[in-house]
């Protein structure tokens, strides 16, 4: 076995007991390898995965394994999960406003969207597709708000560079269009909840 692969199945292993995500940098401390040592590691991992049941979750600095999405039907059919309610037009422009501008503050999304999104915002956010990341250093110090590993699981993304392009012109009333969804649609059901 080469130290590369020796090195991709440690990280595999890791992240198979951690059951949450990891940052690289904690990886590299308890390995003591460098973060470019880790980096390379997760990609040769993640390589490793493209045509098993898990694959490889990269957001920033944290990492874990995740469901195949291809398999999220069956996973829910295992464990006897029920569909989570389905997304409205509203929520899905705010989550596609968050996913694309994040770090994005509730002022920001309002004024892309033209309309209040505070209940929206609360709804994504307990249904943890989206989470606070700290304050802008602005006045009136206003939270800042990104999406989660939840909300890459449900999309069936392995990281946020996994979102289609955009245009830059892109009007705010089909934002929500950008995440691959119909624009006629009612409402959409994520991948898993």
């Amino acid at each position: 076995m080469s130290e590369a692969t020796r090195r991709a199945s440690i990280i595999e292993s890791l992240l198979f007991v951690s059951g949450e995500p990891i940052s690289i940098r904690r990886l590299a401390h308890v390995l003591d390898w460098s973060t470019g040592e880790v980096r390379s590691a997760l990609q040769l991992t993640a390589n490793a995965m493209v045509h098993r049941g898990i694959r490889l979750q990269l957001d920033g600095d944290q990492v874990q394994l995740v469901t195949a999405p291809e398999n999220a039907e069956f996973v829910r059919r295992f464990l006897g999960l029920q569909r989570s309610a389905q997304l409205s037009r509203p929520a899905l422009e705010t989550l596609s406003i968050v996913a694309y501008r994040q770090p994005v503050t509730r002022g920001e999304i309002e004024e892309i969207r033209g309309v209040a999104a505070d209940r929206v915002l609360a709804g994504l956010v307990s249904r943890g597709l989206v989470e606070e990341r700290g304050r802008r250093r602005t006045p009136g110090r206003p939270i800042q708000y990104g999406t989660t590993f939840a909300f890459l699981e449900a999309f069936g993304l392995s990281g946020l560079q996994d979102l289609p392009g955009t245009d830059a012109d892109l009007p705010a009333q089909a934002s929500f269009g950008i995440l691959g969804l119909k624009e006629d649609a009612e409402a959409v059901q994520p991948a898993l909840s």
